[in-house]
């Protein structure tokens, strides 16, 4: 319970406790939403009480951009596949981000895979639940900040990922509401994730299969990001600064966006551009930044599904927000 301290005028509380009953809900930010919350719990809070500046996405960084790649025809032009590599290039060494287009995921399958996801986190609470947990080592794991009892501030943000390669869940592990689009789509971006690799090879000289012989295909993590209508967007974040520490990441957005990359120590936005992947090649001095709160602050409130991460180890990330 929270408490005023007399002397000081200022609001304490047992942070330790919070969380705790935050955690045993087991039905995330968005059981707060659900449950019609008008402030924001402390502990999503920065300690000075003002969320991460990005005020670098603006002013002097219009000539920054995020390039878009397109893989289209590379298997049949030579001169399309020596410029999609070289811009590869170019983007790896730069800003470690690019997006592709025309890259062989259906978009029938990505629009279905944010769906999918959506739907996980729209049912019922107590099919939630049975997934719920901080055990990292269970091949499908649902829970809300995967560093909730370590970090400085939770971010305003649910998650559930699977292991889906070399050792993927059964069918019947997988959630029933999404099982059959995470098949299908993991395998979509496992096929993308070879290509990538091939000319990320190329990109550095090297044989197109000596990344794939060095077994960087050879994972797969699909996460699912959601981002619940915030009241308060302005005092916290979706997803705080950080790098992502795999071989490559393959991101879905959805149209809301509010991803950003530090580039140089300014933030550039990475817009959502329909059709495309957002392609990161990870590196421990990348940051990343998720203004997911910020981004559904809108009249009448949304919700963000933005993040399908699929990683390589590869990682793939889904993201998506829906607007009521």
């Amino acid at each position: 319970m929270s408490t005023i301290d007399l002397a000081s005028g200022e609001q304490s509380y047992d942070r330790a406790s919070e969380l705790k009953a935050f955690d045993d809900s087991k039905a995330g930010v968005k059981g707060l939403v659900d449950a019609g919350i008008t402030e924001i719990p402390r502990i999503f809070i920065p300690p000075d009480e003002t969320s991460e500046d990005s005020s670098g996405s603006s002013g002097g960084t219009e000539s920054l951009s995020v390039p878009v790649i397109d893989l289209g025809g590379i298997d049949r032009d030579p001169a399309k596949r020596k410029e999609a590599i070289e811009r590869m290039r170019r983007a790896s060494e730069t800003l470690g981000f690019f997006q592709v287009v025309n890259h062989g995921v259906p978009a029938a399958a990505m629009e279905e895979m944010k769906e999918g996801v959506r739907r996980f986190y729209e049912q019922d609470d107590e099919a939630k639940k049975a997934f719920y947990t901080r055990d990292v080592t269970r091949k499908v794991v649902y829970n809300s900040n995967f560093d909730l009892y370590t970090a400085a501030v939770a971010n305003w943000r649910d998650t559930f990922f699977c292991y889906m390669a070399p050792s993927p869940p059964s069918p019947e592990e997988l959630p029933e509401v999404c099982r059959d689009i995470l098949m299908d789509y993991s395998k979509q971006v496992m096929s993308l994730g070879g290509l990538l690799f091939e000319l990320l090879s190329e990109s550095l000289g090297l044989r197109l299969d000596r990344l794939r012989e060095m077994d960087c295909a050879e994972g797969l993590v699909v996460i699912c990001h959601y981002y619940p209508a915030c009241p308060r967007p302005e005092l916290t974040m979706g997803t705080s600064k950080h790098s992502d520490n795999d071989f490559l990441t393959v991101l879905l957005q959805d149209h809301i966006g509010g991803l950003q990359v530090l580039h140089d120590n300014r933030w550039v936005d990475v817009p959502p551009v329909p059709g495309a992947l957002v392609v990161n090649v990870a590196h421990n001095e990348r940051q990343i930044q998720k203004r997911g709160a910020q981004s559904v602050s809108k009249p009448g409130g949304a919700e963000d599904l933005s993040g399908l991460l699929f990683q390589h180890k590869l990682p793939t990330v889904v993201e998506a927000f829906r607007a009521d």
